[in-house]
């Protein structure tokens, strides 16, 4: 299953068990249900709310059930690893999200457009940094040679 297809499916399965989850996600699933890139991936990068014990349960039982049809998801496939994100956005960002999702038991929304490229380069630049002491200079250096790759010169 791609991304869209795994959506719908743990919204049926939260849509069984009576339950209701309302997000925020960044990343790969939500460029892939924005349609602008069309990849596997294996996890739902949730920005907003934490994540429920209740939903991050039924999340792994339905892992576990995917595993058990040939899929390759983790336990932690829902998760909320870039909330930290949230305090580098441009300021306004909740007033700039966009619909993905209105499902029977998911609502998932992303950020505007200009939000998420924003939210895509930290992502990039802050791969492997480890608190990087020169992130000026490391962001210069990360785009520039994202410029390169490109064919734009900086």
């Amino acid at each position: 299953m791609g991304p869209a297809e795994i959506i719908h499916a743990f919204d049926q399965h939260l849509a069984k068990r009576k339950l209701r989850f309302e997000v925020v996600v960044i990343g790969g699933t939500a460029l892939n249900l924005l349609g602008i890139v069309h990849r596997t991936t294996r996890d739902c990068d949730v920005l907003v709310p934490t994540i429920p014990t209740e939903i991050a349960r039924e999340a792994k039982l339905f892992a576990a059930a995917a595993r058990d049809t040939g899929e390759t998801l983790g336990d932690d496939w829902l998760n909320n690893g870039p909330s930290t994100l949230i305090v580098h956005l441009p300021e306004g960002w909740q007033d700039r999200l966009q619909d993905l999702l209105n499902g029977q038991a998911l609502c998932l929304r992303t950020l505007g457009r200009l939000d998420l490229l924003c939210s895509k380069l930290f992502a990039l630049c802050d791969r492997g940094t480890d608190g990087n002491p020169h992130w000026p200079t490391h962001v210069r250096a990360t785009l520039s040679d994202l410029a390169g790759r490109l064919g734009y010169a900086l």
